[in-house]
């Protein structure tokens, strides 16, 4: 019996296994390496030592089509960041326009009756967009441009300072979101009302002599949180500091142990109340105007409300918050495109979740569900659906989101035939040249060839976008690493070997 005889009566007893199931045994028994040759060559670097445990997923196709490798393309993962690909295509595909400015988005100050009956309060109000700054090192969008024009207006006293971001409902974490992250950067507030990435930072520095306090000076204008400090400086060794904040709490609390003779090192933390931060930040700007605050320094919260969630929404009408008194200013924001391409280079996440929410307004009341709505339109629109996806943010934070290579790769081949798709795919790090990836793929065949989103949390490595092989063909891909051990090598190092294995081979 021939070789091809035998292949042949293997396949006619499993009729009951799955097409591609066929098609592949096909190609492993009689010889040919195209495809399994390809998958066994890319699961030596996902099987090396040290990576045990790793679940791998990963499809990479033609822009046509034409799927070449698949390991696991129907389960679902978790892409942590990868999440901002749809957040960002989503406001590509709703907006006409993102490279002109728009004046609805930036914050304005307004001037309302103080029930004393003497000087106005005065509001500033939230605009959406997360790119307001403070401090001497800002020279756009910043707040003090805002606070001259009290001045301006021979504006010398006002009664209440209040910080307004009732533009989205007051939900400042997203569903999923881990506690532990809540007081870093990555799991900053989301508030319509944002200023300096709703961050403090904090410059340590050691003793003289082991056993001294450690020197903790906070940033310029950045002093809003008391601190409790209790680091210390140690001999030699590695340095081991936390700075804390615990939910609810007044204070900052520094611990741990400093090296002596270590450089100095900035630490970050996150604001619980970015409204009232920036109400804060803006009162001491004014003051050192000439302007007297007489009153206090207040927020203004939009509660969350069933109608906030079209899937409860039912007949109930949505509200937009009312606008009240005068409005004396309005700071014009840079156009969006700038923050599109901050948003997914950075992986920035606050912005991301302010993208979310201004999808939200577009048939909704500003708030995290409206936004994942509309981004569940576009999936649809682009031939995918539950359970191939599930997502509970915008910026991929959320510990319940879940997507399957197969979508994934579905969806970046629906995207590349839009309209928007170039000025898109060029938000995307860069292999080899920016952002996040500007350390990846440095000396390989996809320097410069690769545009794609990474994503990063406990037990999660993600990485998806497009890719230009050897052969000059586009390919969208999209890969997963979940489950990984805290004691595992890097996935990041097998990923890109695999990536590159493929785009040389392809």
């Amino acid at each position: 019996m021939t070789h091809r005889e035998t292949t042949l009566r293997a396949l006619s007893h499993i009729g009951a296994f799955h097409k591609l199931g066929l098609i592949c045994l096909a190609l492993a028994l009689s010889g040919c390496m195209s495809g399994s040759g390809l998958k066994r060559d890319v699961m030596a670097p996902l099987s090396a030592p040290g990576l045990e445990g790793v679940r791998w997923g990963l499809v990479v196709a033609t822009l046509d089509g034409e799927e070449l490798i698949a390991i696991r393309p129907e389960e679902r993962f978790t892409p942590a960041s990868n999440t901002k690909l749809l957040t960002t295509a989503a406001l590509f595909h709703s907006l006409k326009e993102v490279s002109t400015p728009d004046p609805s988005f930036g914050p304005s100050l307004r001037l309302e009756e103080n029930e004393t009956g003497g000087a106005p309060d005065l509001v500033i109000v939230g605009g959406g967009d997360g790119r307001l700054g403070d401090g001497p090192d800002c020279e756009v969008f910043c707040l003090r441009e805002l606070a001259a024009s009290v001045r301006q207006a021979s504006i010398t006293e006002i009664d209440d300072l209040i910080g307004d971001d009732t533009l989205f409902p007051d939900e400042r974490w997203g569903a999923g979101w881990s506690w532990n992250n809540l007081e870093t950067r990555s799991g900053a507030a989301v508030s319509a009302l944002s200023v300096n990435n709703n961050e403090l930072w904090l410059t340590v520095s050691p003793a003289l002599a082991p056993g001294g306090g450690v020197t903790a000076a906070w940033r310029t204008g950045d002093d809003l949180l008391p601190i409790l400090n209790e680091a210390t400086t140690g001999l030699e060794g590695p340095m081991d500091l936390t700075l804390e904040r615990r939910p609810g709490g007044e204070a900052i609390r520094l611990y741990g142990r400093m090296p002596i003779g270590s450089a100095p090192r900035t630490l970050v933390v996150s604001l619980e109340d970015p409204a009232s931060a920036a109400a804060e930040r803006l009162k001491r700007i004014l003051e050192d105007m000439g302007v007297k605050v007489r009153g206090k320094v207040m927020v203004r919260h939009r509660p969350p409300q069933l109608e906030d969630d079209p899937a409860r929404r039912g007949q109930t009408p949505m509200r937009a918050p009312q606008s009240v008194g005068i409005e004396i200013a309005r700071l014009i924001p840079p156009p969006l495109i700038g923050d599109l391409s901050l948003t997914t280079k950075t992986s920035q996440n606050l912005h991301a979740e302010l993208l979310l929410r201004r999808l939200g307004l577009m048939e909704g009341t500003g708030s995290a569900a409206d936004g994942l709505a509309r981004i569940g339109a576009m999936l649809k629109e682009a031939g995918q659906a539950p359970p191939s996806f599930t997502f509970a943010d915008g910026s991929g934070m959320s510990v319940y989101n879940r997507v399957t290579p197969r979508m994934m790769v579905g969806f970046l081949r629906w995207a590349a035939s839009q309209s928007w798709s170039d000025a898109w795919r060029n938000t995307l790090p860069i292999g080899g040249v920016d952002g996040n990836l500007a350390n990846r793929f440095r000396d390989g065949p996809l320097r410069g060839r690769i545009w794609a989103k990474t994503g990063t949390l406990n037990g999660v490595n993600a990485l998806a976008g497009y890719m230009i092989a050897d052969s000059g063909r586009m390919l969208a891909f999209a890969m997963y690493a979940n489950d990984r051990p805290p004691e595992a090598a890097s996935a990041t190092i097998a990923m890109d070997t695999t990536l590159e294995m493929i785009a040389r081979r392809r």
